[in-house]
């Protein structure tokens, strides 16, 4: 029998409830569907889904997307984590979530990015990773 930890999280802590059993086993690719649709639902602009899975092992998929501010970025971070909380999926970390320049969601097979402008245009993973296909959405 498989079973998760849960964990709440909390300003900058988290407190260990217990486990749960898992639930059946998602598909990455239902995962960063649920991921986008999630983003969509805050009004994220430009989201592209990267297939990566041709060209590295470290994560199948990438799930950029682009917020006007900082709330806004933090509202969509926090809605694809609630959106697959409620798969039975827990991130392995959360970065940048106070700047919210650049938060980065780490599911394993897929990583979600929720950009400023200004970052996602800096960065410019989409050119970086010019070799991924385009997933349409």
């Amino acid at each position: 029998m498989d079973f998760d930890s849960i964990v709440v999280r909390y300003g900058k802590g988290e407190h260990f409830l217990g486990f749960a059993k898992k639930t059946e086993q998602i598909t990455a690719e239902q995962l960063w569907h649920a991921a986008a649709e999630a983003a969509a639902s805050k009004q994220a602009k430009d989201i592209v889904v990267l297939d990566l899975r041709d060209i590295t092992s470290f994560a199948d998929f990438f799930v950029i997307a682009t917020g006007a501010n900082t709330r806004q970025i933090q509202a969509i971070a926090d809605e694809t984590e609630t959106q697959l909380r409620n798969l039975g999926e827990r991130p392995n970390s959360v970065e940048g979530y106070q700047n919210a320049e650049w938060v980065l969601v780490d599911y394993g097979d897929f990583l979600i990015h929720v950009f400023s402008e200004k970052a996602r245009e800096y960065y410019d993973l989409e050119r970086l990773w010019r070799d991924a296909k385009r997933v349409k959405l």
